[in-house]
């Protein structure tokens, strides 16, 4: 397992120029196809879904009297990598350097090697013989890090899990995920000899909203404190001239006590206060699992059986393929104090901690399939 992360790492696989059969780039198809060889040299089935994802396939056993239950339960990671960046390593970002019991190398943690723990974890219960009554996939994602255009294909072509996970988060179990909104608000064009007054009126606005406001959307009107999810938050700012006109893009991340619909009806009434144009750029709404569903209580007592931690489920600001992908949640890999790790320099992921997370995934692989 560890040999084969070390080797998946070292292939590049930021997306480029899409090609023929590779609509992220050859970088990304490589690694699509090393794993693809892999799962069928560990004796899986493999299914290649026309670039955009692939998965690992072990279909259901049922035993004399049982029958075989409907759909398929799933681990969903990504092989994509976001860039290396040119500055920050102490060793090169594709050598999957293993120094003192850790891997420093590319997308080790996010997400190469969680979602290869994922893989073996399955073949560790082929070897054993604890088949599955549903089948179960292990897939394998291509661009969730830059639009998740690749689950977006999946799902026209693919069902939806039954249940599953995603292993590109935190422990414990992660039962609900915020919305996110990105949004653009943009001045009048700086044509016609208006620059000083437009550029005034739109850095005014920056002042007030912006750089004098708290980041919790406060003065947009959409500040929401939630028990779960805490408060609002605004970040990402960007400026930018689009079509000669100043312009400001941002992300809202916001709980699930308030709507999308909200959000948009606030930003519209300022931006016309404003004499700016307002719109969405895309958005995700909030992903909430009830805490005493199976899925849940499954992966509780899974990452409670095996680490002898605490296990009670918790939220999380980040955005996963569970936003897009139904009844499936986020589940590790990063251990309660491991933070600023994935997209970082010099990313790492111990072998101790890939060995725990595969423990982890097989008894939740298998307890979510019978």
């Amino acid at each position: 397992m560890i040999e084969a992360i070390r080797a998946i790492v070292r292939q590049k696989s930021v997306e480029d120029t899409p090609a023929p059969g590779a609509p992220f780039g050859t970088g990304v198809r490589a690694a699509l196809d090393q794993t693809l060889a892999l799962c069928r040299e560990l004796g899986f089935e493999t299914v290649n879904v026309d670039g955009y994802m692939g998965y690992a396939l072990w279909r259901a056993e049922a035993a004399e009297g049982e029958e075989p239950l409907p759909g398929y339960v799933c681990a969903l990671g990504h092989l994509d990598v976001v860039p290396e960046g040119t500055t920050g390593w102490k060793v090169d970002p594709y050598s999957a350097d293993l120094t003192d019991g850790r891997i420093t190398s590319r997308g080790v943690l996010d997400n190469k090697g969680p979602i290869y723990a994922c893989l073996y974890a399955l073949w560790a219960l082929k070897r054993l013989g604890l088949a599955p009554r549903r089948d179960v996939r292990i897939i394998f994602g291509c661009n969730e890090e830059t639009g998740f255009r690749d689950l977006r294909y999946y799902l026209e072509h693919e069902p939806a899990p039954v249940m599953g996970f995603t292993p590109d988060c935190k422990y414990p179990v992660v039962y609900a995920e915020r919305g996110r909104m990105g949004v653009r608000l943009t001045g009048p064009s700086l044509r016609g000899g208006r620059t000083d007054d437009v550029l005034g009126r739109f850095f005014s606005f920056m002042n007030e909203f912006v750089l004098n406001a708290k980041p919790t959307g406060e003065r947009f009107g959409i500040d929401r404190t939630d028990p779960e999810f805490g408060v609002t938050e605004v970040r990402n700012y960007k400026l930018d001239l689009v079509a000669d006109a100043p312009a400001v893009e941002f992300a809202i991340s916001y709980p699930a006590s308030l709507t999308a619909d909200e959000i948009r009806a606030k930003l519209s009434d300022v931006a016309a206060e404003q004499g700016l144009a307002f719109e969405v750029t895309g958005n995700y709404d909030p992903v909430r699992f009830e805490k005493d569903c199976r899925l849940v209580r499954t992966l509780v007592y899974t990452y409670e059986h095996v680490t002898g931690s605490d296990g009670s489920p918790v939220t999380t600001t980040g955005g996963t393929y569970a936003k897009l992908m139904p009844n499936i949640v986020p589940f590790g890999p990063s251990f309660p104090g491991q933070k600023g790790i994935g997209h970082q320099p010099n990313e790492w992921m111990d072998v101790s901690d890939i060995i725990t997370n595969a423990k982890i995934y097989a008894l939740s692989l298998y307890l979510l399939s019978r």
